[in-house]
Parts: structure tokens; C-alpha cells; sequence
């Protein structure tokens, strides 16, 4: 069973009634399948993934090995759910474009408005600000963790990053993170330390914070090269060309620092007792 093109915009009951017969290693594959759909680059094909996903959670949660997928698709049915408010409603032959930034930026803001903080994520958030702020980096930007794991220790994606901040093994290396006898993205602490360190190492590179969220997200080189490719300096002008959950990662973030801290992204203000020029770490 496989999530081609095709198959993703025509899931049948009998699909999903499929996925009740596979063992923990399909589930896993299905997910890996998943996590390459939100690499494309077309916000509205999400919308096709909405059923299956939902279908998906409740079989990995049976299994501790496959626990984990289900913490992270969880993070991430809000993407599909709006790509499913993006689409126009009324059916058109035309192609329809991906919906400019601006544009989801409102849509995120209005849904993120309504969703208030569960009180052990505030509580975990206000842990590890003091984290971000000694890494130089706006303690606001600790609700990375609300996008990218919804505040859970568990959340492992299916291409291996892990933790409340969703880092990929080479990262947590670089950081100064230990991946064994204990993977320490598991540690609350020390994961917000590296995570602040990369956004700070990032912010020095970009600075601009929609292009380090971008960054953090879909790469530090992808976006370098999208912007060096297109001639352009900001993350509305090579949006588009980004991967689709890219696409909505942030904006998602804008809007959830400015529902859960009141402060607009472009408000967030490096800390000067660190000279801009000086590498993270």
C-alpha cells in the first residue's frame, strides 16, 4: 500500500479499512510515505491525507514501537486540516496555486486564536525559557515545541528526528547532543538548549526569522540556495518553492507566539549582550 500522487487524492474506505491488516512495519512505511507527501511542494494536496492520517493514529498508538509516529502525525493534522480550509470551495478545472503567504498567515492566525495552551505545555514552556534566553535566543520562540511535538518527549518522525523540538541526529551532534547509550533529544533540557543553539546559529546566517524558522524546518541549504537561485532576500518570495509543510511551519509559528506570547514574530529581538557575528555554540 503506498501514497503515489494518484493515491493520495483518491483514498477509498476500502484503503482505509486496509490499514486495520498491517503489521507495525507497514504502519511505519505508511508514515515514511506520509512524511514525503509534506515534502512536496503543493499546500492543497495535503488535504488529500486528512482521512487516512486521522484512520492511522489510533493503530499506532497500540504499539510502543510505533507509539511515537503517532505523537508526531498528531503535531501535524493541523497542517492537513488547513490545507483542507485553504482549497477553494467551489470546484474549478483551472490549477490552483499554492495560497500566498499572507494569506495563510491570516487562516493560521484565526485557528491558532481558538486553540488555548494545554497547562502542562505552559507549564514545560516556562521551564525552558531561561534555556533559550542563555543561549541568546527570544524565549518565545520555546513554542517550537507546541508545532513541531506538541510539547511531548515521545514525537519521533519517521525520518528520525526526535524530541519536543523534532531534531534530526546530525543536528543534536552538532549541537553537542549525545545520541547514545542515551539519545539525549529525549531530555527536555538539554534538547531546548540545542534547539536554541541551532536557532541562534541560524539567526546569524539569515537573520530574519521567518527564514530561520524556514531553515530549521527544510534546511539550511535548501533555503539558502532557493534564495540565491531566485534573487531575493525574504521568506514570502520563495515560499512557494519551499516544501509544503515549510509552507505552513511558519506561519503556524507566528501565530502560535503570537496567541500564546502576544508579541508578533518580526517583534522578537536577538539579545545584544552577544555580537550577532559570533557562531552559536
Amino acid at each position: 500500500m503506498t501514497l503515489g500522487h494518484s493515491c493520495a487524492t483518491t483514498w477509498t474506505c476500502s484503503a482505509l479499512t486496509d490499514l486495520g491488516e498491517l503489521d507495525e512495519e507497514a504502519l511505519a512505511h505508511i508514515c515514511r510515505e506520509l512524511q514525503d507527501r509534506f515534502q512536496g511542494d503543493y499546500v492543497l494536496d495535503l488535504a488529500a491525507l486528512r482521512q487516512v492520517a486521522t484512520a492511522l493514529i489510533p493503530l499506532l498508538e497500540k504499539s510502543d514501537d510505533t507509539q511515537p509516529f503517532a505523537v508526531w502525525l498528531k503535531a501535524r493534522l493541523d497542517y492537513l486540516e488547513m490545507a483542507d480550509q485553504l482549497k477553494p470551495s467551489r470546484p474549478t478545472v483551472k490549477p490552483i496555486p499554492n495560497p500566498p503567504p499572507e494569506i495563510q498567515r491570516r487562516a493560521w492566525q484565526q485557528r491558532v486564536e481558538k486553540t488555548p495552551a494545554l497547562s502542562p505545555a505552559a507549564k514545560l514552556a516556562s521551564r525552558l525559557k531561561p534555556i533559550f534566553a542563555a543561549q541568546q535566543v527570544p524565549a518565545e520562540l520555546v513554542w517550537l515545541a507546541e508545532v513541531e511535538s506538541s510539547f511531548n518527549l515521545r514525537a519521533r518522525s519517521p525520518v528520525g528526528a526526535v524530541g519536543l523540538f523534532q531534531l534530526m541526529p546530525a543536528t543534536a551532534l552538532q549541537m553537542g547532543l549525545r545520541l547514545r547509550p542515551k539519545d539525549e533529544r529525549t531530555d527536555p533540557d538539554k534538547s531546548a538548549q540545542a534547539a536554541a543553539k541551532y536557532l541562534h546559529y541560524l539567526y546569524v546566517r539569515f537573520k530574519d526569522w521567518r527564514l530561520t524558522l524556514a531553515a530549521y524546518n527544510a534546511g539550511e541549504t535548501r533555503v539558502r540556495s532557493l534564495l540565491n537561485r531566485h534573487k531575493v532576500g525574504t521568506f514570502d518570495a520563495i515560499a512557494v518553492h519551499l516544501p509544503a509543510e515549510t509552507q505552513m511551519y511558519v506561519p503556524r509559528i507566528e501565530a502560535t507566539i503570537l496567541r500564546r506570547e502576544g508579541v508578533a514574530l518580526a517583534k522578537l529581538v536577538m539579545p545584544r549582550s552577544r555580537r550577532l557575528g559570533q557562531k552559536a555554540g
